[in-house]
């Protein structure tokens, strides 16, 4: 048999073996068989040598023509198998999506978040601005501005973080109150405003206290503002929040900021008036402090305290989360707990 007859020969026999596999493993085993150092297509290679000059060239030829054959033939073998490994995959992996899903658990926000929301729709509701300011802010607004000079009484009670000497974490939300007086054209009408947003004081943290809290801010400047107004718009706050359930009362006290200024308090929810533990058997609990502008505010912000007056009020929705709720301990809303925190549905 020739060399060529051979070259045939193993070519026919090296097509039906790839043809005939039918795994990834079965095809680079007849690579390695049919291509290999050792396969009978390199060991006729070898005896090249053998032959005439006359021959060599066309059974050179020929044998590369081989050799490309069987390297086509292993490469679209690979590939039929490679695509149907893939499509029976598929068909194992099959979703089926019209099938209805595996639900997802919806949140819902914070519901101190709640309590901000709920009490943002009824100032807005009633005419007033929604002001957002720095949580770091400077001490001249922090205090100066507000009636509170260096070295006052008043600032032991707010004691806070300071950033440097003049900047600090702020400890309520009535900085936004002169920021907004400052640039308020009240020509154009009075000042009607919110501030809501995170405080801080280095406070000792116990069942009613916490280093960081939330404080809404509420501010009403212009002509013929009276206290009036003032208690007209608690009643209402209280009304929204609490219900009917819930009385509101006023009772004189001190702010610098305010004069005359005012303490708010609600029924106790506990006891509803009767007197228990947490209302240390007052059958009240605080809830806001509010007042009459200070005339030092005013002019502090270039407002004529002669011609226009307003009031002022802070109220803490954490306080008032655990009032509508009943929670005794505000460190709760800061846990992270979802067995406690899924309990307040924003819709319920």
């Amino acid at each position: 048999m020739g060399m060529k007859e051979k070259l045939a020969e193993l070519r026919q026999q090296g097509l039906e073996a790839i043809e005939q596999s039918q795994d990834l493993d079965k095809i680079n085993q007849a690579r390695v068989k049919w291509l290999g150092k050792k396969g009978p297509l390199t060991q006729i290679l070898r005896g090249m040598g053998k032959l005439s000059p006359e021959e060599r060239p066309a059974v050179g030829k020929y044998a590369n023509d081989v050799r490309n054959d069987l390297q086509e033939a292993l490469q679209r073998r690979k590939q039929e198998m490679e695509k149907e490994l893939l499509n029976a995959k598929l068909m194992a992996e099959t979703v089926d999506v019209t099938l209805p899903g595996a639900p997802v658990a919806q949140g819902q926000p914070h519901v101190i978040q709640q309590i901000i929301d709920q009490l943002i729709d009824l100032f807005v509701g009633m005419g007033y601005e929604v002001a957002t300011g720095p949580e770091v802010e400077e001490e001249v607004y922090n205090f100066e501005k507000l009636n509170l000079p260096k070295d006052h009484p008043a600032r032991d009670m707010q004691d806070t973080f300071y950033i440097t000497p003049q900047i600090l974490m702020r400890t309520q939300t009535s900085p936004m109150q002169a920021r907004m007086m400052e640039k308020h054209d009240f020509s154009k009408g009075p000042l009607k405003m919110i501030s809501p947003g995170k405080v801080y004081r280095r406070d000792t943290d116990d069942a009613t206290h916490s280093h960081q809290f939330h404080q809404l801010e509420g501010l009403v400047v212009g002509e013929h503002v009276t206290m009036a107004d003032l208690r007209g718009t608690l009643q209402e706050v209280g009304r929204n929040l609490f219900g009917d359930q819930l009385n509101v009362r006023l009772r004189p006290s001190y702010f610098p900021f305010t004069e005359p200024s005012v303490e708010a308090d609600v029924t106790c929810f506990n006891c509803l008036g009767k007197g228990c533990d947490i209302c240390k058997g007052t059958g009240w609990i605080e809830c806001l402090g509010a007042g009459m502008v200070h005339p030092n505010v005013l002019k502090m912000s270039g407002v004529d305290p002669e011609k226009y007056s307003g009031f002022a009020f802070g109220l803490g929705p954490d306080r008032f989360a655990m009032l509508k709720y009943g929670v005794t301990d505000i460190r709760d809303f800061y846990l992270n707990d979802m067995r406690f925190l899924t309990q307040f549905d924003e819709k319920g």
